[in-house]
């Protein structure tokens, strides 16, 4: 609330539309890289059961190739969030296609991949746990959801 009543309600707001940028950019690379990323690792198509380090070096892939493409937009929703603040410097963004162009214009095209490094060392981890522990936990709740069918069929019998 301390921001609502300092900045204004609509305050509340500035980062979201690079905040969905990200999430589309983020997200869908993430997700939809690690079944063919995975694959790739295990060498041809994935059947069966796929090592636990597999899908970890699967998931630190996608998530660096991710957060490569999607780092901009962590640094245009920040810079939106940040200007105006007290102790941080006024940029007058009118918006999130404003910040990109102005960021490439004043700064030059890498000055988007700001941060990138503590980035893609927190954005790969999170990927990794996030994913390969799904993907472990999916394959064995496949495994115990067909044993407890088969004693459910063999105690019906």
């Amino acid at each position: 609330m301390c921001i609502a009543r300092e900045e204004g309600v609509a305050a509340l707001w500035k980062g979201v539309i690079p905040g969905l940028h990200r999430q589309f950019l983020y997200g869908g690379l993430r997700i939809g890289l690690y079944e063919p990323v995975k694959a790739f690792f295990v060498g041809g198509a994935v059947v069966g059961d796929v090592s636990l380090l597999s899908k970890i070096l699967a998931a630190l892939t996608t998530g660096v190739i991710a957060i490569v493409v999607a780092n901009p937009t962590d640094l245009v929703k920040v810079r939106l969030q940040a200007d105006g603040k007290a102790n941080t410097i006024k940029r007058s963004y009118s918006g999130a296609l404003n910040a990109y162009a102005t960021i490439i214009r004043q700064e030059g095209i890498g000055a988007l991949w700001t941060g990138l490094g503590p980035n893609v060392a927190r954005n790969a981890i999170i990927n990794a746990a996030e994913l390969a522990s799904y993907d472990q936990f999916k394959q064995l709740d496949l495994v115990l959801g067909f044993l407890l069918f088969a004693l459910a069929l063999r105690w019906m019998w």
